[in-house]
């Protein structure tokens, strides 16, 4: 092997995406490391094989073979498969035929692995049908405020909840879209439907459209047929959470579906007739995004039939001392406790903040001086920093909490203070923490965050 063939095995040896290389008749030879971590199978087991002699991919199904077959390039393509002595696999293939005097030698795949991100869907997808059928939803009544603004914008959601229109809910983080959200569901025409939420930030767009339009069977390699959210949330409403992370040709299928009341699933040359009404949120201002690209126009405009927009906590202090009450209230309940009342410097400190994390914030701040204060009956906040948004709360004696409760107090609120100073956002978060998106993910969703 020459030099330059040593610098170029060590080079794509070392990628995180898989290379499998076949030759003219389809035989492996080349399937690097990664690859082997994705499929769970030994380079010499593949090596001299053709696909079809490896895995349950039928050789008309296959990218590689069609690559050959057709001499065409193939971007992005989906495949879900099973390795034989490996494991089930799901991956997005990138895959383009070798030339040599207008006579192909060769056909190269890129594999990137969305196995766990393939699984991670699944579970959402589970998840969701398990709180369709238990929560019962928040209603207008669950909306604590004293706020003239809120008050008004609360009468103006309950309109919109006796019609059909669209909406769209904009606020900061943590300051309720959600909650207004249900409540135009539970306390509206559709309230014996399904409410169907979604964060579309959360779900790669790569699997976010087969999630929301499901699948037919054949439509790629191991595709079945499957139902999407829209279609589970038929009569009823689908809340669409950070939509601006719905990449554009998405946002067009969305938009054809608001107007035309018709959709598509992929790889399905039938449509199917839906009745749903959309509500989506937004966390930042959308003519912003409208001007970067990240939201069409046309969309925006579609939606916002009826716009909600949720002031953020500072706006409206008068309601901080109702909601340390309420919460108060239900941290009682929850952790056995009969705190009756903050004192008057803490309240004052808390008047002082601005809450970057809004009401969200609020909640944690309280839910953590519950079970580390030592007082029976008072509670304590420690010094808030506006300027870093460190929050502290004085690691004293505990008494009646176990060891446990204890600890996941302090790991949410580390968890806490680093979303809200990286804006939610969760890849640089999860690189600050140092742990991986999924796990991250999942921390978020078991501390409500």
């Amino acid at each position: 092997m020459g030099e330059s063939e040593k610098i170029l095995e060590t080079l794509i040896s070392t990628l995180s995406q898989g290379i499998h290389i076949v030759d003219s008749e389809g035989k492996t030879i080349y399937y690097n490391s990664a690859m082997e971590r994705i499929e769970g199978v030994k380079r010499s087991e593949v090596l001299g094989k053709k696909v079809s002699e490896i895995s349950n991919i039928e050789e008309r199904s296959s990218t590689l073979m069609n690559s050959l077959k057709y001499r065409k390039k193939f971007t992005d393509v989906i495949q879900k498969y099973n390795v034989f002595y490996g494991k089930d696999v799901t991956t997005i293939n990138t895959t383009v035929p070798v030339y040599n005097n207008k006579e192909i030698i060769a056909a190269i795949e890129i594999a990137k692995d969305m196995t766990q991100l393939k699984e991670l869907s699944d579970k959402i997808n589970a998840l969701q049908n398990i709180n369709n059928k238990e929560v019962k939803g928040y209603r207008f009544n669950d909306i604590i405020t004293n706020n003239k603004a809120m008050l008004n914008l609360i009468e103006k959601a309950k309109k919109a909840s006796n019609s059909k229109a669209s909406v769209l809910i904009t606020g900061e983080t943590g300051s309720g879209k959600e909650l207004f959200a249900q409540s135009i569901h539970y306390d509206g025409i559709r309230r014996d439907k399904p409410f169907v939420a979604i964060n579309c930030a959360a779900i790669p767009s790569s699997l976010l459209e087969s999630t929301l339009f499901g699948t037919v069977k054949g439509s790629f390699t191991g595709a079945e047929d499957k139902q999407g959210l829209f279609s589970k949330a038929q009569g009823g409403t689908v809340f669409l959470d950070e939509i601006s992370s719905m990449d554009t040709y998405l946002q067009s299928k969305l938009l054809r579906v608001l107007q035309e009341g018709f959709l598509r699933p992929v790889g399905s040359e039938e449509e199917i007739e839906v009745d749903i009404r959309v509500i989506a949120a937004l966390n930042e201002d959308p003519e912003k995004l409208m001007m970067e690209g990240k939201l069409r126009k046309d969309l925006f405009y579609r939606l916002s039939v009826v716009k909600i927009d949720v002031p953020p906590l500072r706006e409206r202090k008068e309601d901080i001392p109702t909601l340390i009450k309420y919460f108060i209230y239900q941290y009682n309940k929850s952790f056995g406790r009969d705190i009756k009342s903050i004192d008057e410097t803490s309240i004052k400190k808390l008047l002082n903040y601005n809450f970057p994390g809004n009401i969200r914030e609020l909640r944690n701040i309280i839910e953590s001086a519950c079970i580390m204060s030592e007082e029976k009956n008072n509670i304590v906040i420690d010094p808030i920093n506006n300027d870093t948004n460190n929050i502290n709360v004085e690691l004293k004696e505990f008494k009646n909490i176990s060891l446990q409760s204890y600890l996941e107090s302090i790991e949410k609120s580390i968890i806490e203070k680093i979303l809200i100073k990286n804006d939610y956002n969760i890849s640089k978060s999860s690189k600050e923490l140092q742990v991986s998106r999924q796990n991250l993910q999942y921390k978020i969703k078991k501390y409500y965050l």
